[in-house]
């Protein structure tokens, strides 16, 4: 028997795989390279010194080009797709050029020449021509392939069916549509003119299109170039043409007269959407800027992780799911007691083609039993509990099935998260627990004080060196155009041609757009379970100014072309039993704490212990099978003490 051979292998340099049309561009390159040292030979030289160079030129040539191919490689030539040479190829291939070029100053004047050919080979003049001649025809047909691509596509686009369009913005924000109607990402339009906010861009022209005025001349624009044989039909707002301080509902009130269709342009941080147009939206309108999201955070967050989302056909659960698969969990259950719901969530789920396992069940969160069974089986790493009775007035009324559902319900989704050996269980609660007010309010302050004393009790009993279940709550105030809001009740009254009810002229609201609101509540699960965890349970989304309910009906007016109180009236209903004025994020016993993440502050509220919790559930449990409306107000008021519910 041999003995085994323990001589270390030196590891294996595996050359990159090419593609046939990458190996053309290789062929290219070098044919390039042979032709640019020809050249500048023939340039320099001409018929003299040039015979008696000629054959060592030959013999140097092949190991040159062998060179030159390292040196391509090392700069990824070959990778870049000429249809879309841009600035930085151009700048790789100056890199190798230059390389190349001294290499062989090197080489001619200090390694080769003098000791044998007694003068230089090459010369200060042929290399410097050989550098420019190198550049040249490497990024040549490069730029002309571009150009004769952006020319086809370009007139693909402006075909005979293409729309003509005005585009309103700042030229960073309308290069970004140009480029993807000349790609063809955006079809059936075609840019006649651009209108722009800036000063600068008065009389420029970007990718070829005129800068026409300033939004303030949007009619007279349009009427010029009617009077050319152009009608505009259609104007597409970009993101700087829907700042506050461009007034956009003005805008669009002027484009509903002149009888214009208006969309916009997405921001690229709204997703895989952003060159899709889509309809001018009153999400569009926030009276501030939304906040920045590091979404890096919330990929390396929740990739790879198994995720539950209870009341996941719900506005906020919905969009938590579309958000969780597009960040790539690898599985999701949808946990949902309404069949339409759970079917329309599946379905937009299974249009994104993720490659998350995606299953849906119906079950309904007051039935533990099921609860335990589903978690148990499906070993979720975190759960986001969205199911809950939102809508006030209803709730003052059906007290009973708001404590039912707000806390019964969401201590069965805590229990059964902490069973299964859940990372995190995240509750979805809102502004109103705060000083509640109304039953909503404090069911799911309830249900809170329940997460924050389980919370408090798995990081007690917490053996070695194991990381606990985190529990937490995260607050926020009303999602624009979600389920119950006012913003469908008000489009709906403004298509009905009015009058639009609101119930007090000085009532204030805080407002978020569903993506914002989701995206932020991943956000603070990343904190609570990251390195940086601090002692907190509860997380308020920073939601910038309250905004008058008044004037969000006033911009909705605006926004569908109407002026308030001439084309829509405006009538005031008087406020609704469970609601305040003013809605407040923190009380004065909760101290807030900055945790570092734009858009998120953590609350430390007082804590009730376990076992008083549980006697307050046992009261709550046995009031309900009475109907004893008194004792459940009692128990909410005891548990809650700012809470402003009368017994009756």
């Amino acid at each position: 028997m041999t003995a085994p051979d323990n001589t270390p292998r030196r590891p294996m340099i595996r050359l990159p795989k090419l593609t046939p049309r990458q190996m053309l561009i290789v062929v290219h390159d070098l044919v390039a390279t042979a032709a640019a040292i020809l050249a500048s030979f023939y340039v320099r030289f001409a018929e003299k010194g040039l015979p008696e160079r000629w054959d060592g030129l030959w013999r140097f040539l092949p190991f040159f080009l062998l060179y030159a191919a390292v040196v391509y490689f090392f700069f990824g030539l070959y990778r870049a797709k000429w249809r879309f040479a841009s600035l930085p190829d151009l700048q790789n291939i100056f890199r190798a050029a230059t390389v190349l070029a001294l290499s062989l100053l090197v080489l001619d004047y200090i390694l080769v020449s003098r000791d044998f050919f007694g003068d230089f080979f090459f010369g200060k003049i042929t290399i410097a021509l050989y550098w420019l001649l190198q550049m040249s025809f490497l990024g040549g047909p490069r730029i002309a392939y571009r150009y004769f691509r952006y020319s086809r596509t370009r007139l693909h686009a402006k075909k005979a069916d293409s729309i003509p369009i005005l585009v309103l913005g700042r030229a960073a924000d309308v290069e970004v549509l140009l480029r993807a109607i000349e790609s063809g990402a955006v079809h059936k339009i075609w840019p006649v003119g651009i209108l722009s906010p800036s000063n600068a861009d008065r009389g420029q022209a970007i990718r070829g299109i005129s800068v026409l005025g300033d939004f303030s001349d949007l009619k007279g624009t349009i009427e010029d170039l009617a009077s050319r044989g152009t009608r505009i039909d259609r104007i597409v707002l970009t993101q700087s043409a829907l700042a506050p301080e461009a007034k956009p509902e003005a805008m669009l009130m002027q484009a509903r007269r002149l009888g214009l269709t208006t969309s916009r342009l997405p921001s690229l941080e709204e997703g895989s959407d952003a060159l899709r147009l889509a309809p001018v939206a009153v999400e569009d309108l926030l009276l501030r800027p939304s906040v920045k999201i590091d979404y890096r955070r919330l990929e390396n967050f929740v990739k790879g992780r198994a995720i539950v989302v209870t009341g996941g056909g719900g506005s906020i659960g919905s969009e938590i799911c579309d958000r969780i698969v597009t960040f790539g969990a690898t599985r999701l259950l949808v946990i949902e007691n309404s069949e339409l719901a759970l079917h329309s969530i599946l379905e937009k789920l299974a249009a994104k083609e993720s490659k998350a396992l995606i299953e849906g069940r119906l079950a309904d969160v007051r039935d533990r039993d099921r609860l335990f069974r589903l978690m148990a089986a499906f070993k979720p790493d975190i759960v986001f509990h969205a199911a809950a009775l939102k809508h006030v007035p209803l709730l003052e009324k059906d007290w009973g099935e708001g404590v039912k559902t707000n806390i019964f319900g969401s201590i069965n989704v805590a229990d059964a998260a902490a069973a299964a050996g859940t990372n995190a269980m995240v509750m979805i609660s809102t502004d109103k627990a705060i000083e509640p007010v109304s039953v909503l309010g404090a069911t799911k302050r309830f249900a809170e004080m329940y997460c924050q004393a389980l919370d408090e009790d798995v990081t007690a009993h917490a053996q070695g060196d194991a990381k606990p279940m985190r529990i937490i709550s995260v607050r926020f105030g009303n999602v624009l155009a979600s389920n119950g809001s006012v913003v469908p009740k008000f489009k709906a009254q403004i298509e009905a041609g009015g009058p639009v009810t609101v119930t007090h002229p000085d009532m204030v609201r805080y407002f978020m757009t569903i993506r914002e609101a989701c995206d932020l509540v991943v956000t603070a699960t990343s904190h609570a379970l990251g390195p940086e965890r601090k002692d907190v349970s509860v997380y308020v989304l920073n939601m910038g100014q309250p905004v008058k309910i008044v004037d969000l009906a006033e911009r909705m007016i605006r926004l569908a072309g109407m002026q308030p109180g001439h084309d829509i009236e405006i009538t005031y209903t008087g406020v609704r039993p469970g609601e305040r004025l003013h809605e407040i994020l923190f009380s004065h016993e909760e101290p807030s704490e900055e945790i570092g993440i734009a858009g998120v502050v953590a609350a430390k509220p007082v804590r009730a212990s376990l076992p008083t919790v549980k006697a307050w559930m046992a009261t709550l449990e046995q009031a309900l099978v009475n109907e004893d409306r008194n004792a459940v107000f009692r128990v909410l008021g005891d548990a809650v003490p700012d809470f402003k519910g009368k017994v009756a």
